[in-house]
């Protein structure tokens, strides 16, 4: 998910259907589904909803004598509990409740506010302060809520009103003991909504293997996917990435690249895409994100239009596509080398600068590091 709101470009292929989805929740899951009902294996099952904001989507195999309205339920239930953590629209929520608190207020935390504060904390420090879940008061100061507009560019905030909010972007400012949970400075609040979607997947899919013993299905919350074992039609899911074409549309998107899962993983994969493209300007010759750089405190110009990660779970990986993004691409390149991430970035080519030029894929040019080809390698016999 997202220094602030990022998009993700990301659907699920198989050999009968297609899932595109976006982290604003524009999803065509149902038309894909209608289209091809008729070629389906009948011991999968397919569940939609809203939750967080945006739209999730799960198939599954059914398990045998499999109860689909309790499995159903604990989704639900597992869900409503994360929105009861970490839910900014929820004004009863832990993490509104610790952002309303004045400082040295202790309140206590839930077990899953706990792992996402600690992903949160590991990607911050590896990051150097790229990932930061504090900073929405410069979100705020830049107007760059759902909407990013030339204007605001043309008439940005002055150094002091930056100032002023960055005082507030301070991760290290939020301390805990055991399960409580304070801040040192007044005004200091939490925003999960960069890693939260992502952890909704891991928790999900969680649910689907300890409880139910599922071993084969596919989690998308948002764009955000958790994938194991095979589709419906018993080959290996792949994830299909989006080129980064400015206002490109659920219907006209084209396809860049795909990620198969893996053997070399366990049998499962674990990706997000974080991406600017969908919501960016152009001023003084520059395109700008609607992303802000703690570190800078103004809007990253230069990043990677696109950025997927594959991690150990959706949640780190969803945080790791936020700090990418929020960084210049070649400082983003080296900093995911050096850390060893599976990530593949989307970029214009050397040939393609000229304006206009990024709406046709041959324009685009696809950057892994390492990690992501060792990854993408097809090892099976």
């Amino acid at each position: 998910m997202k220094t602030i709101t990022s998009l993700s470009s990301v659907y699920v292929l198989s050999s009968t259907n297609t899932v595109r989805a976006t982290l604003y929740g524009v999803v065509s899951f149902a038309s894909a589904l209608s289209l091809s009902a008729c070629q389906q294996t009948p011991d999968y099952n397919y569940l939609s909803g809203e939750t967080m904001g945006t739209s999730y989507h799960i198939s599954y195999q059914l398990p045998a004598d499999a109860d689909e309205a309790a499995i159903q339920a604990s989704i639900d239930e597992r869900l409503q509990q994360i929105n009861d953590s970490m839910s900014t629209y929820q004004a009863d929520s832990t993490i509104s409740q610790f952002n309303r608190v004045s400082k040295n207020t202790p309140i206590t935390i839930d077990a899953d506010f706990d792992r996402v504060l600690d992903i949160s904390q590991t990607v911050y420090q590896q990051s150097g302060g790229a990932f930061d879940p504090t900073v929405m008061p410069l979100v705020d100061t830049w107007g760059f809520g759902s909407t990013m507009t030339v204007e605001r560019l043309q008439s940005p905030p002055t150094a002091l009103e930056i100032a002023q909010a960055k005082a507030l972007v301070d991760f290290e400012s939020i301390v805990q003991k055991e399960q409580t949970l304070y801040k040192t400075k007044e005004g200091v609040g939490l925003d999960f909504s960069a890693v939260a979607k992502g952890y909704g997947v891991d928790v999900i899919a969680d649910v689907l293997k300890d409880k139910y013993q599922i071993r084969n299905y596919m989690v998308e919350i948002g764009g955000e996917v958790a994938t194991s074992g095979v589709n419906n039609q018993q080959q290996p899911w792949q994830i299909a990435i989006d080129a980064p074409i400015q206002d490109s549309t659920v219907s006209e998107r084209q396809t860049i690249s795909a990620i198969r899962q893996p053997i070399n993983t366990g049998n499962q994969m674990h990706l997000a895409t974080s991406g600017n493209y969908r919501n960016s300007v152009i001023f003084d010759g520059k395109r700008y994100s609607h992303t802000i750089d703690p570190t800078t405190g103004r809007p990253i110009a230069g990043g990677a239009p696109s950025v997927t990660v594959a991690a150990d779970s959706v949640a780190l990986a969803d945080a790791w596509a936020t700090a990418l993004t929020a960084m210049p691409y070649q400082k983003a390149l080296t900093l995911a080398e050096e850390k060893n991430l599976a990530v593949l970035f989307v970029v214009l080519g050397d040939g393609a600068k000229r304006e206009g030029s990024e709406d046709s894929t041959d324009s685009w040019q696809v950057v892994q590091t390492p990690a992501m080809q060792a990854l993408r390698a097809d090892k099976r016999p």
